[in-house]
């Protein structure tokens, strides 16, 4: 049985820990990170830390003294070395949720924390080329502002798209901004190929502030070869695309392989992934 963290305790997963006057449970009122851990390392551990602060920050938490980078990774690797799998790949969630009382208006701005793993296969990213097939949800629209590119809890029409997914016999879905943009996919940021043209909608469209979408924008500024830009995508443009893929950073890379009547390779996004393992490798060693 796995371990947890539960501010700097840990306890057994299947404890009876949860408070019913939880804020995260009763209001959405948390945010949490979701972290690949190699093994070794926690991928991309500083844009972590950061987006989390950020985020804390936004939603007005009292950010402790004490959450510096250094704490809460040995928060992080103390589960791990409990459990004995400290040098196993792993799926890290630390979830950040504000202290119980009030209603709406918090009583408290000061906060708690868990921190949970789940093993995960492989320490490297490998491309996921089977059957990934997408549609367009368009049950309910993500808002074009800078709370929907938080990592929170609030992630309702995220599930509702997914329950949509699986209703339809499809992979992923893609989600719109009340705008009729396409803001992201079901299972993280979206990337869309045509020509030497590589496109991600920008923040301010409602797509989530991810961190391997940070690291890829940043591999495209210095590619020879194409041209990657930050723009607006329309739900008519994802036909017309030579390669869609989805970013997330448990996953990695994951192409999809059709939308509607379109089919889509994934050499370009082969390409990608093989050089952002090649510059962890660089990191790492």
């Amino acid at each position: 049985m796995s371990t947890i963290n539960l501010d700097g305790d840990l306890l057994p997963a299947d404890s009876h820990f949860l408070n019913h006057q939880n804020r995260g449970l009763r209001y959405g009122d948390a945010l949490f990170e979701t972290i690949r851990y190699t093994g070794a390392e926690l991928l991309f551990w500083e844009d972590h830390y950061f987006r989390l602060m950020s985020s804390m920050r936004r939603l007005r938490m009292e950010i402790p003294m004490s959450f510096t980078m250094e704490f809460l990774e040995e928060e992080i690797r103390k589960g791990l070395q409990a459990d004995g799998v400290a040098t196993q790949p792993a799926r890290i969630r630390l979830t950040v949720f504000r202290k119980e009382g009030g209603r709406y208006t918090p009583e408290d701005r000061g906060i708690r924390y868990i921190v949970e793993h789940e093993p995960l296969s492989k320490a490297a990213y490998e491309l996921e080329t089977g059957d990934n097939r997408a549609d367009l949800y368009k049950d309910y629209y993500l808002h074009a502002d800078e709370l929907t590119g938080l990592k929170h809890s609030n992630k309702i029409v995220h599930v509702l798209a997914g329950i949509y997914t699986r209703e339809n016999d499809m992979q992923t879905c893609f989600l719109l901004n009340h705008n009729k943009s396409v803001a992201e996919a079901l299972d993280g940021n979206i990337f869309l190929v045509r020509g030497k043209e590589i496109k991600t909608p920008p923040l301010a469209d409602g797509a989530l502030d991810g961190i391997l979408r940070k690291q890829l924008l940043k591999l495209g500024a210095t590619d020879s070869e194409y041209q990657w830009v930050e723009a607006s995508i329309s739900p008519f443009e994802l036909q017309q695309a030579d390669e869609l893929f989805a970013t997330n950073v448990i996953r990695g890379i994951r192409p999809i392989t059709a939308y509607r009547k379109a089919t889509y390779g994934h050499e370009v996004a082969e390409r990608v992934l093989n050089e952002l393992n090649q510059q962890i490798a660089g990191q790492e060693s």
